[in-house]
């Protein structure tokens, strides 16, 4: 793999992650957590170290790759920055409500109730087509997809068991986080 190919990869990941750091330092203390969501954290972790399992030292980087994983890079970026603006102090890593927390339904919770996620796996797509096989790939994102699907059903409870029907209506409007997938 070339070395611009690990730069760019550096960069994405890295303007990727940078929002989190300020939304952990403002994050409220949850009043109500549900830690069975750390399972769906373990398998997300295992689609990502799967990514590096093949020889991506060796592989040649093709130009339609090189392009999709920067556009799914550079999509991941936009909705970590976006969706953690948008939560603001009620983002945590544990699936959790604080005491005023609040629905969030603006900016990208407009096309996916959980835009964290979609960045997630934009940021898996675009790492994967540059460093794994495509059959590792696919692997890898149904193990993604497994370990986020945990986590949103168990969120999705938190937030009906306190927004009631207004959550259910919002639900039911918006795809959870692969967007025009309902």
């Amino acid at each position: 793999m070339p070395a611009y190919a690990y730069a760019t990869l550096a960069a994405g990941w890295l303007v990727w992650v940078t929002p989190f750091f300020s939304a952990k330092r403002n994050a409220k203390p949850a009043k109500e957590l549900d830690r069975r969501a750390r399972w769906g954290v373990v398998l997300v972790g295992i689609a990502y170290a799967l990514l590096w399992q093949g020889k991506f030292w060796a592989m040649s980087m093709s130009a339609w790759r090189m392009a999709l994983s920067i556009s799914f890079l550079l999509l991941a970026s936009i909705l970590s920055w976006t969706g953690a603006h948008s939560l603001g102090r009620q983002w945590r890593i544990d699936a959790g409500l604080s005491s005023d927390h609040e629905l969030v339904m603006s900016g990208p919770y407009r096309v996916v109730r959980h835009p964290i996620y979609t960045s997630m796996l934009c940021l898996l797509l675009g790492t994967g087509l540059m460093v794994t096989p495509l059959p590792l790939l696919a692997v890898s994102v149904l193990v993604f997809i497994a370990g986020t699907e945990i986590r949103v059903r168990i969120e999705d409870r938190l937030l009906a068991s306190r927004f009631n029907d207004k959550f259910l209506d919002y639900q039911r409007s918006v795809p959870a986080y692969i967007p025009f997938l309902k």
